[in-house]
């Protein structure tokens, strides 16, 4: 997967084809990209770690993963990927969306567990390790899945699908209700519209007035809001994001160093060169080098 894709917090990329949905990424954190930010898509998507560790959080809860760790992100779930350390870390993104999985008409396996699921009336675990008591069966329907992509042979859609429905079968006979229940969702749904005002504006000035107000919060009430929901100042996130804009930008465009400082919102050059080396270690030259090498 082109770090590209991951521009946006909200994914818009469509994942598989129109008429079955369905595929899967391999992907390395650093060789890839170093961080996959705080993003949500309209998807299911599975992490499916391979090789080496990192640290995968899902709405605000991290989580240290480690080889054959598989973790569930359910629709509308706030999630990031990011370097452990020195670590990399080899893994798949699965990602599907649970539509194709739907009757047109009603069905009991619908509104009985998927859409619950969906809706989130009913909680699975997030995490599973091989220590956990039904990851055997979990791990198999993946595994399934993916010996059967390497060769797509006639009707390799139909065993799939049935893999999918065995795969949530599973979760709903037998680690149902196992997990503790998501973060408030008005949390989840009012951190949503501030990430997206940053999407939408970082390349612009923005002042924490001008959040606050587009997330009905008073300046104070903001500023203590995203300290206890995200763990770091808003200054500082926003910060952070830019130079992740930066980065990319370096990595993918042909554009100036100036151009892109600028774009990625910053207004003086040697403010943007100063803070992308303390964030990266290197000069945004340097860093550019390094991914054209």
């Amino acid at each position: 997967m082109n770090i590209l894709e991951y521009e946006n917090y909200h994914e818009n990329i469509p994942h598989g084809d129109v008429v079955f949905p369905y595929n899967t990424y391999p992907c390395s954190i650093p060789m890839d990209f170093s961080i996959v930010p705080l993003h949500w898509h309209d998807e299911m998507e599975i992490i499916y770690v391979k090789k080496g560790q990192g640290l995968i959080t899902v709405d605000f809860k991290q989580y240290r993963a480690a080889p054959h760790t598989i973790v569930l992100i359910l629709p509308g779930s706030l999630h990031s990927i990011e370097q452990l350390g020195d670590h990399s870390m080899e893994y798949e993104n699965i990602i599907f969306h649970p539509n194709m999985l739907l009757s047109k008409n009603a069905d009991r396996s619908s509104t009985d567990f998927i859409l619950p699921l969906l809706h989130g009336k009913i909680t699975v675990p997030t995490v599973f390790t091989p220590v956990y008591p039904y990851y055997a069966d979990v791990s198999r329907c993946i595994d399934a899945c993916d010996e059967i992509c390497k060769t797509k042979p006639q009707g390799y859609e139909l065993f799939i699908k049935s893999m999918l429905f065995q795969f949530f079968f599973i979760l709903d006979n037998r680690c149902r209700n196992l997990s503790r229940p998501p973060k408030d969702r008005k949390t989840l749904e009012k951190t949503k519209l501030v990430l997206k005002y940053i999407e939408n504006h970082y390349m612009e000035k923005i002042t924490i007035s001008m959040v606050a107000k587009a997330a009905g919060f008073s300046e104070s009430h903001f500023m203590r809001y995203f300290k206890e929901t995200m763990g770091t100042s808003f200054i500082e996130y926003l910060k952070d994001y830019r130079l992740t804009m930066a980065a990319r930008l370096l990595a993918g465009s042909d554009s100036t160093i100036l151009e892109i400082a600028s774009e990625a919102g910053f207004e003086n050059l040697s403010y943007f060169n100063r803070t992308f080396k303390k964030h990266y270690g290197v000069t945004p030259s340097q860093y550019r080098k390094g991914w054209h090498a």
